[in-house]
């Protein structure tokens, strides 16, 4: 009961937070200390602001599970340190060993804390074109890495996973079936989603946000995102929702933030070619009503002039 109080806690905060908040957990490296979401399951919530110097990297979640007959890491985290962190914050909840480790994404800080895990002899899981993403941006991710972080960033070395999957990975573990799964295109490519079916709770990874603006890459489908979310990944019907960034929620609030500022987005864009409007212009389409997420003034005009060069080719 206790964990099912904090968690409504939790879904009651606001959707955003500040990106004003210093390091929340001064003691360790990671940005916050894990919290139980429901019972067995963890994660340490990390800073809703880009990476920076002071946050160490930790701007994901990174979470982990306690099966009863060892521990599955859902992140290999930003950096050896983060990754370390993590560790010795899960011995100081279970003495179960740490047998897995999940990287919901080819991006840096799901990939970069590899070269801890591989270290422990671990074995690392992602998509395989989350794999094949990181091989290519790999290094490229370090050296962004240490510019940031500096000295924090040290023994970090590029390492992928050891084990990939096309469609899904399944894992029964102590009291536990933990399903990886691939819903199809959304955010990055060879983006997962892990997801406890007996428990209803999803650790969604980048498929959905709520507390910072979402980020459009070059090579984000919105398009083919909104079908992934109507077709595979809400029809799942989870009742928590771990996100890639920010505190555990609920479906409601990830769509509102995720799939309709997709589609509210892709409406504006729309509108604004058939007026023929230029690209120039269409960096300024209104989003004021997402102007209260984080990282919005890094990202809205961004995304706006990525989604209409996706459009107008449509």
């Amino acid at each position: 009961m206790k964990h099912l109080i904090a968690l409504c806690a939790l879904i009651a905060l606001p959707a955003y937070a500040s990106e004003d908040i210093a390091d929340q957990y001064p003691a360790s490296e990671l940005y916050s200390k894990p919290v139980e979401v429901i019972p067995h399951v963890w994660s340490a919530i990390g800073a809703t602001a880009p990476p920076t110097y002071e946050n160490a990297g930790h701007n994901n979640n990174l979470s982990f599970i306690v099966t009863g007959d060892g521990v599955v890491v859902i992140n290999g985290g930003a950096s050896y340190a983060l990754a370390e962190a993590l560790h010795a914050e899960i011995k100081t909840v279970t003495d179960q060993p740490v047998k897995l480790v999940f990287n919901e994404n080819g991006q840096g800080h799901a990939m970069l804390g590899n070269s801890y895990w591989a270290e422990q002899a671990v074995d690392i899981v992602a998509h395989t074109e989350a794999a094949a993403a990181f091989e290519e941006s790999g290094y490229q991710s370090l050296r962004a890495a240490i510019a940031v972080t500096k000295e924090r960033a040290q023994k970090t070395e590029v390492v992928g996973p050891t084990i990939t999957f096309e469609d899904e990975y399944i894992v029964e573990m102590g009291d536990m079936k933990i399903e990886a799964r691939y819903l199809g295109p959304a955010h990055s490519p060879g983006d997962i989603v892990v997801w406890l079916p007996e428990q209803g709770l999803v650790i969604s990874g980048d498929m959905a946000f709520h507390e910072r603006m979402l980020p459009i890459f070059e090579d984000t489908m919105t398009a083919d995102w909104i079908e992934t979310w109507e077709t595979v990944f809400e029809p799942m019907g989870a009742t928590y929702v771990i996100p890639g960034h920010g505190h555990p929620t609920n479906m409601d609030q990830v769509r509102r933030y995720t799939h309709d500022y997709l589609v509210y987005l892709r409406e504006k864009i729309g509108a604004h070619l058939e007026d023929g409007g230029s690209l120039a212009d269409a960096y300024y389409v209104d989003q004021t009503p997402y102007a209260g997420l984080d990282t919005f003034e890094e990202l809205a005009t961004k995304n706006s002039g990525r989604v209409y060069e996706q459009m107008e080719f449509e």
